[in-house]
């Protein structure tokens, strides 16, 4: 039965929440992947034609069988682009739900972040294979909340990819398997930078009520994005935790505003992550126009330097050869190859549905690198040394139930109120944020 016909032969919606994902087969080729979209923006349209490529490249193919975005004319726009019929296109807060309740096997989800706990939550409950635009929160609950979520993934024998790429990079594989193999010792410090300019900005349309205008504005706001340390730098954060083993206890930061035009998030962040054992990495970001930018990684063992992605060289000497055509971290297997990264981890979530590779979950890793820059953010933003354990653990401590507001709940439920702090407004080290 294809979905047409389903859905033609459906008396009532909830029936196809109780039907289970069917198979498709290409005529003359491999299976059909039924794609769900959550999202219908630049990001979430890239990751369908990424996905749609990495299927050709496997000999498969994909349709996709509903759509859904804030904005319900982005989403029959992204219908009409994919051949999806358009009575399968979804707009509001709410449009996920119907999205989750199709008969999609894979749901690629890119939204902003702060929809992301509740959608990848929805989404492994309902049984879908996800792949997961970073960050995939922006405050403590919503990372412990994507945690239980990749958890589940694993025990319901679910595919969860993020959209970490340079896990899928052959350059950054390849380091990664020199350091596994011994050949470089350990990573003793380093930096991690992300420096650049600010996206976009959108200004508030007449009459256009608040949960419109931050959805459209989402970039600038930190109760969207999670500022751009989190939206942005999470990449880098990611490698430095990759490359350690491990992630940070605690992060001392500091930041300020002093350019931007709209929204309430910072200029630029410097932070000190405290890895124990003596390891430290600096991690700096900022979004200023007219300054010079770079975006990488330049870590250092006893005997090395790495330049995340490309060489690792020996102090003083020659570049040490890297090879290699397969990497096995935590069960996830990558292959390594040369190729666009943003497909490369389509071909991994689609090998692992498939059963040619053990199903592969990043949950935990995206999850964990998320969090290593809220703490960093909310260290900024405070002007205190925070613990990972004060948003993971610790549930006495007063930034555990801190949420960035309004929350994904406030959308669901109609307009919202603004932040606290409003357009070119931001919070002030020294004082309290988001603590009534």
């Amino acid at each position: 039965m294809n979905r047409r016909e389903f859905v033609k032969g459906s008396a009532v919606f909830g029936a196809m929440m109780a039907a289970a994902p069917s198979v498709l087969r290409a005529q003359g080729a491999g299976r059909v992947f039924k794609v769900g979209m959550i999202g219908a923006g630049g990001r979430c349209s890239g990751a369908m034609a990424q996905i749609i490529e990495a299927a050709k490249n496997l000999k498969h193919d994909v349709k996709l069988v509903a759509v859904c975005d804030f904005f319900e004319d982005k989403a029959k726009g992204a219908a009409k682009k994919f051949g999806c019929d358009e009575k399968m296109a979804f707009g509001g807060a709410n449009g996920y739900k119907s999205v989750v309740a199709s008969d999609c096997e894979i749901i690629v989800t890119a939204t902003p972040p702060n929809f992301r706990p509740i959608h990848v939550e929805a989404a492994i409950k309902a049984g879908k294979h996800v792949f997961a635009e970073k960050p995939v929160a922006v405050d403590g609950p919503g990372v412990r909340q994507f945690l239980a979520a990749a958890k589940l993934a694993k025990e319901k024998k679910l595919a969860l990819v993020a959209g970490t790429q340079r896990r899928h990079q052959k350059g950054y594989l390849q380091q990664a398997l020199a350091i596994q193999q011994g050949k470089v010792g350990q990573v003793l410090g380093g930096a991690v930078y992300w420096n650049g300019t600010v996206p976009w900005v959108r200004a508030r349309g007449d009459g256009m009520k608040n949960d419109a205008y931050l959805c459209s504005n989402w970039v600038n706001w930190t109760e969207l994005s999670g500022d751009h340390i989190v939206e942005q730098h999470v990449h880098n954060l990611d490698v430095a935790n990759w490359f350690i083993g491990r992630y940070p206890r605690t992060a001392g930061a500091f930041g300020a505003r002093t350019r931007r035009v709209s929204g309430n998030q910072y200029d630029f962040f410097g932070v000190d992550f405290d890895y124990g054992d003596g390891v430290h990495i600096h991690s700096q970001c900022r979004q200023i126009g007219g300054t010079s930018g770079f975006v990488g990684e330049r870590l250092r063992t006893e005997q090395f330097e790495i330049s995340g992605g490309g060489k690792i060289q020996k102090v003083g000497g020659e570049a040490l050869a890297l090879g290699g055509d397969k990497y096995e971290l935590n069960g996830n297997v990558y292959t390594i190859k040369d190729g666009n990264p943003y497909v490369i981890e389509h071909e991994h979530l689609l090998r692992s549905v498939l059963g040619e590779i053990p199903m592969m979950n990043e949950g935990e890793s995206v999850a964990m690198s998320t969090a290593c820059a809220v703490i960093g953010r909310i260290s900024a933003y405070t002007g205190q040394t925070i613990r990972m354990s004060d948003i993971l653990e610790n549930a006495n401590s007063p930034y555990y139930n801190l949420a960035c507001k309004p929350t994904w709940q406030d959308f669901e439920a109609g307009d919202v109120a603004m932040p606290e702090f409003g357009d070119n407004q931001a919070p002030l080290p020294g004082k309290a944020w988001g603590q009534k």
